[in-house]
């Protein structure tokens, strides 16, 4: 065939094009199975976005165009150590090296690399300043090093340069609820619902809150939203598990659980349930084994710790208690309760011997001082931790409390001073500095750096200590100010509601102490004798019914203890209430028969 020259090069532009088909083809197809994948992250679907990366890659697509989403894609699916595979060489293409670096930042942060994390981080803000998304996650990280206000600097950052960031907006409404309490979270976490009504994580933070205030019709009604768009979702089955044991429904508690399937087990809140409903159940072995994993990661969970040693108690081999627990009685701070319960360990393998101290020491109720937190591990230990990385407060605050409570006040306050200059931004440093302070005796230093503290995070612990101060430096007003603003945003706050109760009595004000005191009592104190004796006393002078019966409870927990003895002193003035108490203690068998 003759060609001219236009049908020349129509037809050689035909060849080129064929020629160039499947290469052209399997570029297209490439990137279209590349934004599939990114699509399949914004959902949460790590697996679907993984499948379709490997496809994207046999389509030909580079290794370093597809590093950064793999590895995202991996560490969405927990698999540390492949996302390690596509994220530690930090081999990205340009456009995707902020990305890259975000999420190796991220790898590092799961696995507790800190200043690795911190130095990935840093790569990629140079990279893109701009990205909210980078923001939140060193937020995330400043909040996991103990830097909890440079947490709430990061987290504001990433809400100014862009405002509709759900993730920023939830973790802001986390660190207010640290901050200001539980009513104060609700607007952050309802405005981001507002903006996205069907994100997993802020159902959930929402649902978690609403039932801590006690709304628990509406706590329901989240959660079942929750199953309703995600019928798996262990977060939802186990609040409503929550939801169900709280109205002392163990069996519907149980079923709830079943659904929620193994990876709730991971779940702390979730681990504490599931002991509690084995002990309810008799299921001894099954306690023991999910609440000891609890207590192993969280050494300082009181209530998961007491509920391990009434499980390991009610095995019927006191060797076990002891084993778990013997070592760490002997240290000054033991709860009576956990004391009672060793004591009788020893009694039943025949060594009163070693029972008596303990029983003497429960009967004395006595305390560690203000500011004094026990820390498990050995002093040695905390020693090296501190050696390898001073500046890190994860490591200087244990090793400084343990100081503190062997006696070494110079050794701690020197530490507690080079973590404080060093990390400033941490609530457990200045809390720390606080108690190094109290200990010296220089109150309003102590307040300082409580006060610090709570302007981040007011636990519990920290509430008691910084009511402790602001007494004993005649702040009264403060303290109660303090108190009363706890429970005005968290109204369940079970130690606000404790210290309301004996504010409440010092005023001669016994019935709203009784009912503070019952309330706590029936919904999970009543095993706790120095409460049930102060609600005894607080019946008695508001002339309530059941003071006999909560002083005989509290004589039954501990009969030596002299709050138990003077509650039921107290009562037995009374000729109706004695004979009352003289009719329970009756009827009750005595301990050992």
């Amino acid at each position: 065939m003759i060609f001219t020259p236009d049908r020349r090069w129509l037809a050689a532009a035909a060849l080129a094009l064929v020629a160039a088909t499947p290469g052209t083809a399997g570029e297209g197809l490439a990137e279209t199975l590349q934004r599939d994948a990114r699509a399949a992250l914004a959902r949460g679907d790590g697996i679907a976005a993984e499948a379709a990366l490997r496809k994207a890659l046999s389509a030909g697509a580079a290794r370093d165009a597809i590093a950064a989403h793999m590895g995202e894609a991996l560490l969405d699916q927990g698999d540390f150590d492949h996302a390690r595979e596509w994220l530690g060489s930090g081999r990205f293409a340009p456009r995707e090296a902020a990305h890259g670096w975000r999420m190796l930042g991220r790898l590092e942060m799961a696995q507790h690399n800190l200043a690795a994390s911190d130095a990935a981080f840093a790569r990629a803000r140079k990279l893109a300043p701009g990205d909210s998304r980078l923001w939140v996650d060193i937020a995330r990280l400043r909040y996991v090093a103990g830097q909890e206000l440079a947490a709430k600097d990061a987290a504001d950052a990433a809400l100014r340069l862009d405002g509709g960031n759900i993730r920023a907006v939830e973790l802001r409404g986390l660190l207010v609820r640290d901050e200001f309490g539980l009513t104060a979270a609700l607007p952050w976490l309802e405005a981001g619902l507002e903006h996205k009504p069907d994100d997993m994580a802020l159902l959930g933070e929402y649902a978690a809150t609403l039932g801590e205030l006690g709304r628990a019709r509406e706590m329901l009604v989240v959660t079942r939203q929750m199953i309703r768009q995600e019928p798996s979702n262990p977060r939802a089955w186990v609040l409503q598990a929550v939801l169900a044991a709280r109205a002392d429904d163990f069996g519907l508690a149980r079923q709830m659980l079943t659904p929620a399937g193994p990876v709730a087990l991971d779940i702390p809140a979730a681990m504490l349930l599931s002991g509690m409903l084995e002990l309810q159940a008799g299921n001894m072995n099954l306690a023991v084994e999910r609440l000891d994993l609890l207590v192993r990661r969280q050494p300082h969970n009181e209530v998961a710790r007491a509920l391990l040693a009434r499980a390991l108690a009610s095995t019927g081999n006191p060797a076990m208690l002891i084993a778990r627990f013997g070592d760490e009685v002997r240290a000054p701070g033991t709860s009576p309760y956990l004391l009672t319960l060793v004591a009788r360990a020893y009694e039943d393998s025949g060594r009163r011997d070693l029972a008596a101290p303990l029983l003497d020491r429960a009967a004395e109720g006595q305390t560690l001082p203000a500011g004094i937190i026990p820390e498990t591990a050995p002093l040695g230990v905390l020693a090296l931790r501190y050696a390898d990385a001073p500046g890190d407060a994860g490591a200087a605050v244990p090793y400084a409390r343990k100081l503190l409570a062997s006696g070494d006040l110079a050794g701690a306050g020197a530490v507690a001073e080079r973590i404080v200059a060093a990390a400033p931004a941490s609530a457990a440093a200045q809390a720390l500095a606080g108690d190094v302070r109290f200990q010296r005796g220089d109150l309003a230093g102590a307040v300082d750096g409580y006060r610090r503290a709570a302007a981040v995070r007011l636990s519990d612990d920290l509430m008691l200590r910084l009511v402790d101060a602001y007494v004993r430096s005649g702040r009264g007003d403060a303290a109660r100010q303090l108190v009363s603003g706890v429970i005005a945003t968290t109204p369940r706050n079970r130690t606000a509601l404790r210290l309301a109760a004996g504010f409440a009595a010092e005023d001669g004000n016994w019935r709203v102490a009784a009912d503070a005191l019952y309330w706590l009592a029936e919904t999970g104190s009543s095993r706790d004798a120095r409460l049930m004796a102060d609600l005894a006393m607080a019946k008695l002078r508001a002339g309530r019914r059941g003071a006999a019966g909560a002083a005989q409870q509290a004589a039954l927990l501990q009969q030596a203890a002299a709050t138990s003895l003077r509650a039921v002193a107290q009562v037995a003035k009374d000729p109706v209430l004695a004979g009352a108490l003289h009719t329970r203690a009756m009827a009750v068998p005595r301990q050992g028969s």
